[in-house]
């Protein structure tokens, strides 16, 4: 006899038997008109070959064969609701997880306060990692799953990913609140003649922002270059003649130390878009939805972050995209 001769819902039959000695009330529980459950015992005894559930004065009492095979059914219901019902959908009030992000320092800076808050609300049991990738990397550590999404302005991501916009960011320059020779505005004479900490952004990203400045015939006078936006308000704290020119939101949070301030570059630069990728493996994922729902919910508003989750807007797509979900 093959296990393809049985059919599996039968077991959920027996579990319920087993569990309430009656053929009315497991019926009620597995959803079931009595008819239908009395028709799936006499299929259940006859792959059996036994009675297995005999009527008593205290109920449908199992054979010796039922009670031999009852720890094994139990054990599979209770496995499959546990290990694999479960899975189907995800329950963030209740789930332990932990969620890996791919960004960078700044996105660190800007990205996980707001999202820890929301995070503690909804899902207070799930944790975050933050994981930094090379530009060619990220469709890779995507797929495999070793990140959930990427978050960040990649203006030529790999194709096969899905993308949603989050918010679009300007940029600001920053000075130190000690130099006195930039009063409340820069102008494109000191902007080109100052010495810059520029951060090297990797890939596309870094590219389309160095060519906002050559578009329009704006020279930097670059003295430093670093892969990392937080040494930069720290040295201009200690090299006042220093500026840089950053996203706004960093240049706030910078702000708020008390060591620069900042200002509207010499030329209007084009917006960057802040987006979340993920991989079409994980696009059905009802832990990844849900956790691209709840980023899209927090940041669409940037950087006006309600205390409440305002209305989720439909998600935006390049190329091949379809829905967040």
């Amino acid at each position: 006899m093959h296990i393809r001769d049985l059919d599996l819902n039968l077991l959920l039959v027996f579990d319920a038997l087993l569990r309430e000695r009656s053929v009315t009330r497991a019926a009620v529980e597995v959803g079931l008109s009595q008819g239908a459950m009395s028709h799936a015992l006499n299929r259940l005894r006859a792959f059996f070959e036994d009675p297995l559930f005999v009527k008593t004065p205290t109920g449908m009492t199992p054979t010796p064969k039922a009670a031999l095979l009852g720890p094994s059914i139990v054990g599979m219901m209770t496995t499959l609701r546990e290990d694999v019902v479960s899975q189907a959908q995800f329950h963030p009030a209740t789930a332990r997880c932990s969620f890996t992000l791919c960004m960078t320092d700044m996105g660190e800076l800007v990205f996980l306060p707001p999202l820890i808050r929301q995070l503690r609300r909804e899902a207070p049991d799930c944790t975050l990692r933050s994981l930094q990738v090379p530009f060619g990397q990220i469709a890779g550590t995507l797929a495999t799953g070793e990140a959930d999404l990427a978050l960040g302005s990649f203006r030529a991501a790999p194709d096969e990913l899905f993308q949603q916009q989050l918010f679009m960011h300007s940029f600001v320059t920053m000075v130190s609140v000690r130099n006195t020779a930039v009063g409340k505005t820069i102008t494109r004479e000191q902007f080109e003649t100052m010495r810059h900490i520029v951060v090297m952004l990797e890939g596309p990203a870094g590219a389309a922002y160095d060519n906002a400045f050559d578009e329009y015939g704006i020279r930097r006078n670059v003295y430093l270059s670093t892969p990392h936006f937080l040494v930069v308000p720290l040295l201009i704290d200690q090299h006042p003649d220093l500026i840089a020119t950053v996203p706004l939101e960093l240049g706030n949070v910078f702000a708020k130390l008390g060591t620069v301030r900042i200002l509207p570059p010499p030329v209007a630069l084009p917006p960057f878009g802040l987006r979340q990728h993920w991989h079409p493996r994980f696009h059905d994922d009802g832990a990844n939805i849900w956790l691209r729902q709840l980023i899209k919910r927090t940041f669409e508003h940037y950087p006006d972050l309600p205390d409440e989750n305002p209305p989720e807007s439909p998600p935006r797509r390049r190329t091949r995209l379809t829905s967040v979900k």
